[in-house]
């Protein structure tokens, strides 16, 4: 079996581990409707974001979005500051609703265009690069909404798209399947799906070929940051109000559900199926420690040390560690073919 399609089988089969383990510890109430219809309706906004890691990973270069949340949380205080200035939330609810998501787009789209661009244009290391705009991404957040949590309310449209459920399945976890199918279909159907994954596989073949390399990192970061602002509308259809440092471990999370689903930390190689399937596990293992009683503390711990392993574990062939005597080392040394857009 290739690699490819392995890392796939293993997640289906940790999640149905995970499933069958919480079944069992919880006498059945784990795989109750009402528990995984909550658990669904937590999934989406980390979700959005491990994709936008994905995508950055994928171009190579040491390129990874650290902005991601930071860019979220300023979309939602953002919009809500300047559409609560002229629109109420009781009063146009459709109105705030429509506004507030178009604004929290367009924040989080030139919030990924801007690191996009310096990333592009000035030749800055991607890691570097969106750790300060994650920096600049809060400070703004704070100075915007002085500190405070910054009230939404609860707009019917808003609302329904946070708490509501379509034939009993959570309407953002819809959203979140939409969009990660669309982003899939985009990889493996058009041109910049190539030249992404080529760009991360072999960056000099990309450079020979005249493939537009900056523009590929503005879309890619464009795309991210605009993940970025509907994870931000997500989190705000969840609550009542939005705050600049909501969901302080979710950078980690989404790391871990991106390295989790096999994608190549060295760039060239990802699929959203595969980080679909990661995001549900960890969704799936947080529940499991619910259940446990243990506390956020112990599940940061747990999350990190998950994280090195899935890097360590990632450094070699699965084949290596079932034959030890056939281990051989993941090189990070470009390679001559082609890549597989199988997304």
């Amino acid at each position: 079996m290739q690699k490819t399609g392995g890392q796939l089988v293993m997640l289906v089969a940790i999640n149905c581990l995970l499933l069958v383990l919480g079944a069992a510890i919880s006498g059945g109430s784990f795989l109750s409707l009402f528990n995984l219809q909550s658990m669904a309706s937590q999934l989406p906004e980390i979700g959005l974001l491990a994709i936008g890691v994905m995508l950055a990973m994928c171009a190579g270069n040491g390129g990874i979005d650290l902005s991601g949340i930071a860019l979220a949380n300023l979309s939602g205080v953002l919009s809500a500051v300047i559409v609560s200035s002229f629109l109420s939330s009781a009063d146009s609810e459709t109105a705030f609703s429509l506004a507030f998501i178009a604004g929290a787009m367009a924040i989080g789209f030139f919030g990924g265009l801007t690191n996009g661009l310096l990333i592009s244009k000035l030749n800055i290391t991607p890691i570097l690069c969106t750790l300060g705009t994650q920096m600049a991404f809060m400070g703004l957040a704070v100075v915007v909404s002085g500190g405070k949590a910054v009230m939404v309310g609860s707009p019917a449209l808003l609302s329904s798209i946070g708490n509501d459920m379509f034939l009993e399945v959570p309407i953002s976890f819809l959203i979140f399947v939409v969009v990660a199918g669309l982003i899939a279909a985009a990889l493996k159907f058009t041109p910049y799906g190539l030249w992404l994954m080529l760009m991360g596989t072999n960056p000099k073949a990309a450079l020979y070929a005249g493939f537009p390399k900056n523009g590929v990192l503005v879309a890619t970061y464009a795309i991210s940051g605009t993940l970025s602002g509907l994870a931000g509308v997500i989190i705000a259809a969840r609550n009542v109000n939005v705050k600049f440092d909501y969901g302080s471990s979710y950078l980690l999370i989404a790391i871990l559900i991106a390295v989790m689903a096999g994608v190549k930390p060295e760039g060239g190689y990802g699929r959203v199926i595969c980080v679909v399937l990661s995001a549900v596990a960890l969704q799936l293992m947080s529940s499991l420690l619910n259940f446990g009683g243990l506390s956020n503390f112990v599940r940061d711990f747990a999350w990190g040390l998950l994280l090195l392993t899935f890097l360590a574990v990632g450094r070699y062939d699965l084949t290596g560690f079932l034959f030890p005597g056939n281990r051989q080392p993941v090189s990070l040394a470009p390679r001559p073919h082609a890549p597989k857009r199988d997304n």
